[in-house]
């Protein structure tokens, strides 16, 4: 019988990337000769895919002036900004109890994996996921849409069998467009109203009530067959 599977949202949802995004932002604003706004003038930036952020910042779709925004960024990421980076309280044991429940569990970012996965060894969390998905350097997969249903192909998943976790928009269109239920948590970066306005099935205000929930709407298709 196929095991049921939680996929998580990294930014927002696991851990809390505010300071290391946000200076990362300024610094290829400020590489590129852009005056930076404010850090909390930059909190709307985690979540979207980089691409989809400094084309509103720099109010442009120049294929090249994005992609050097993009390398100015990774230039101070790679190094510095990944690690400007805290850990959710309860997280560990979220993923923990999850796992003690038979779920397995995956992480499903924009962000390129091999950027979530020094995150996630950073954290000494990896060993708590049975796969970690993420976009390519080169954008490939950025779409949340796309990254669910190739992790969903890979692990050949049965989406009724399927829960993802997020905090923003895109998680919630992307889980939607895969006929996949999305779970929105409240203490990341998306408004309740975002979360309910894109197709949250439902909301958790903290890692110890998505283990509730997740066994709630699991509770509410009944057994597997």
């Amino acid at each position: 019988m196929q095991r049921r599977s939680i996929l998580f949202d990294l930014d927002g949802t696991l851990t809390d990337p505010r300071i290391g995004i946000t200076r990362c932002i300024q610094h290829a604003l400020e590489s590129l000769g852009q005056v930076p706004p404010e850090e909390a003038a930059l909190l709307w930036c985690i979540g979207p895919p980089l691409q989809t952020t400094f084309a509103r910042i720099l109010d442009t779709s120049d294929p090249a002036l994005l992609s050097s925004a993009i390398a100015r960024y990774r230039e101070r990421f790679a190094t510095l900004g990944l690690y400007e980076n805290t850990l959710y309280p309860g997280v560990p044991e979220m993923l923990a109890a999850l796992r003690g429940k038979g779920y397995r569990t995956y992480v499903a970012t924009s962000k390129p994996r091999v950027f979530a996965k020094r995150i996630l060894d950073h954290f000494h969390i990896t060993n708590l996921f049975d796969g970690v998905y993420g976009s390519e350097l080169d954008g490939t997969r950025v779409d949340k849409s796309e990254l669910i249903a190739h992790l969903i192909a890979m692990e050949g998943l049965e989406l009724e069998d399927v829960i993802m976790v997020g905090d923003r928009e895109h998680d919630m269109v992307g889980a939607a467009k895969c006929g996949v239920q999305c779970l929105g948590v409240t203490y990341g970066y998306g408004s309740e109203t975002e979360l309910w306005n894109h197709g949250a099935t439902r909301l958790a205000g903290d890692p110890a009530q998505v283990v509730v929930a997740i066994a709630a709407l699991f509770a509410e298709r009944g057994p597997q067959s």
